[in-house]
This record gives C-alpha cells, sequence and structure tokens, in this order.
C-alpha cells in the first residue's frame, strides 16, 4: 500500500506534535493545519488521501469544514477526532458523510486502521 497522505486538522499543537509523530511512525505522511480555515486553504491547493478533523476549532470548526467540502463536491474521507461534542454536532457529521467519529485521544492501533479503512473507500468510490 502507498503512504496514505493525511492532513491533520486539530487547533490542540501539543496534541497534533504527539499524534503525528505517532502516525508517522506507523508509515503516514502527516500534514498539519490548526484550524479549519486552514485545513480549506490546505485543500483548495492539494487534497490528501484522508482527513482527520477536530470538531471544534477556531475560525471555521470540523462541520464547516464537512458542509464546504460537500459545497465544493470533494470526495475526501473525513474521520473526526473529538474530544468533547454534543450529539447534534455528531448527528450532523454523519449526515455530512463523515467516515468515522473517534474520541480524543484516539488508541493508535484503531487509528491506523479507520484511517486505512477510509483510504481504501475512497480509491472504491472514486469516479
Amino acid at each position: 500500500m502507498k503512504q496514505i497522505d493525511v492532513l491533520l486538522a486539530d487547533d490542540e499543537k501539543d496534541f497534533v506534535e504527539v499524534l503525528s509523530r505517532r502516525m508517522r511512525t506507523r508509515g503516514f505522511k502527516v500534514n498539519i493545519a490548526f484550524d479549519g480555515q486552514e485545513a480549506i486553504e490546505y485543500i483548495k491547493e492539494r487534497i490528501p488521501d484522508v482527513l482527520l478533523l477536530d470538531m471544534k476549532m477556531p475560525r471555521k470548526n470540523g462541520i464547516d469544514v464537512l458542509r464546504w467540502l460537500n459545497t465544493k463536491k470533494i470526495e475526501l474521507p473525513a474521520l473526526v477526532l473529538t474530544g468533547y461534542s454534543s450529539v447534534t454536532e455528531e448527528e450532523e457529521a454523519w449526515k455530512l458523510g463523515v467516515f468515522d467519529i473517534l474520541r480524543k485521544p484516539p488508541e493508535m492501533d484503531i487509528l491506523s486502521k479507520a484511517v486505512k479503512e477510509a483510504y481504501i473507500k475512497k480509491g472504491t468510490v472514486r469516479k
């Protein structure tokens, strides 16, 4: 399997540093955005294979990014990583087509498996 290109969008800098390092040691290519607007700007330039998205971020939150992806008709599998979110937010994320919702901090085996499954699904749904 090729190296999966992941965009990690989260405003918690310490969490991002640790998670990105751990993902890189597992063979993922990880790029970072520290809020939803940065994630959108990144995606405008280069679409990653998988998006890891925090629910609560400044400027644009996870739901805003998912809505933007849908508006632009960008098929990008997204996994939400959240420490705390409401049932309403999670229901909205599911309606917007999120691949999965994982609790922070994610267990690395579960996260790795979810990213790989999202990547494989992307390849099968691409037209």
